[in-house]
């Protein structure tokens, strides 16, 4: 069976192990289609070849690099009619341009189609965005949902075909785990940075990962790490338009010696970042155009033995299950509530770290991630269409 598969995602490098799983499957021939480089509010993400066997990975030219809606690939077409695949996997959301020409190209050659969604917020976006969501919904023959709730979205849309809840990446805990004595040699250089002033055997090392927007809450976590008691520290790993109101933010409440601003690293070292971490805090918050659709680093900190706090907003709850901690979105009081918790038990971190490692091990790794997407592969070759209705 011959598999292409677009995703922008992939220039990530941790990523590319649910292709590698994908293509470990028998019968699998997969080709990947990835952009040299993605920009966001981040900056420029260029592409990381860290996970490459057992399958093709095509770099094409990406047209409006940066814009979610608008991007797409000159040259898909043509890759399209030279792979002749069986099934094309489209990992972006069913109203963007990219989707869109991605199932035109499909359709030329017959292929059957899946395309993948986080939303989980119902948006009625104006034309053309609207017609090509309609096109899309009318003729791929599954829908792959990255949370429960973006099911009950699709079918308030009116989307009738079948659907699965799958998350778009897991985890490969062979990689994502407790690294305890990492190589100096092996260290990421900010980490190296901060050897000289290691935190004491009894401080908690708090630590949030993720973009510096308004609506992933940061400033929440500062506001509540300013009236925790007892001995921490915060590290803060990122980029984006939030960075200086958020250090400036840390000045005015008095704990800037206590917090750290580190830029991002690369994929395959953020196992060693996520090891220097006691707590792992997640304080997204509900905006009218967005809210929490997964968390991926929930499922990498719980995989390094990382306690995980989240706020109740959109799929965190989800997600964290019964190994972590959540609190009111929003609400800094809540947070701190649940940091001093784990502040004052040891026992209940211990507890919590070792449940999160063992929830990604029971539902998010890659290779469960890769086995039930062949599965629904299969099931679209042989025609059966016996998906969660």
């Amino acid at each position: 069976m011959k598999v292409l598969m677009l995703s922008k995602a992939c220039v990530v490098g941790a990523y590319q192990k649910k292709l590698e799983e994908i293509a470990r499957h028998d019968g699998i021939e997969l080709t990947a289609v990835v952009p040299p480089e993605w920009r966001d509010e981040r900056g420029t993400l260029r592409l990381e070849r860290a996970h490459t066997t057992g399958y093709e990975l095509r770099v094409e030219p990406i047209a409006f690099n940066g814009r979610f809606h608008l991007h797409y690939y000159p040259g898909l077409g043509r890759v399209v009619r030279q792979v002749q695949p069986d099934i094309v996997h489209i990992d972006e959301e069913p109203y963007n341009l990219a989707t869109f020409q991605a199932m035109w190209a499909a359709q030329r050659v017959g292929a059957r189609t899946v395309v993948f969604t986080w939303q989980n917020l119902q948006r009625r976006y104006p034309p053309p965005f609207r017609w090509m969501e309609s096109y899309v919904l009318a003729h791929t023959d599954t829908l792959l949902a990255g949370n429960a709730e973006g099911v009950d979205v699709w079918r308030a849309k009116g989307y009738n075909g079948p659907v699965e809840v799958i998350p778009q990446f897991g985890v490969d805990p062979d990689i994502y785990c407790r690294i305890t004595r990492p190589s100096r040699a092996s260290q990421p250089s900010v980490l190296l940075r901060r050897s000289a002033r290691r935190p004491s055997q009894s401080e908690m090392t708090i630590g949030y990962i993720g973009r510096l927007v308004p609506e992933k809450g940061i400033d929440v976590l500062l506001e509540a790490v300013a009236q925790l008691p007892g001995p921490w520290e915060l590290r803060i790993l990122g980029s984006g338009p939030e960075r200086d109101r958020l250090e400036k933010m840390a000045q005015w409440l008095g704990i800037w010696p206590r917090v750290s601003f580190d830029l991002p690293i690369p994929s395959t070292q953020m196992p060693y970042y996520y090891s220097g971490l006691d707590v792992l805090v997640l304080p997204s918050r509900t905006r009218p155009n967005w809210k929490e659709q997964f968390g991926r680093v929930l499922t990498e900190a719980m995989a390094c033995e990382v306690v995980v706090v989240g706020a109740r907003c959109g799929a965190i709850p989800e997600v964290i299950g019964d190994a972590g901690l959540t609190f009111a979105e929003g609400d800094p009081a809540d947070l701190r509530t649940q940091l001093q918790r784990l502040l004052k038990d040891p026992h209940l971190r211990l507890e919590l770290s070792q449940k999160g490692r063992q929830r990604v091990l029971d539902h998010f790794t890659q290779s469960q991630i890769a086995a039930r997407t062949v599965e629904i592969y299969k099931r679209l070759e042989s025609g059966d269409s016996h998906f969660q209705k």
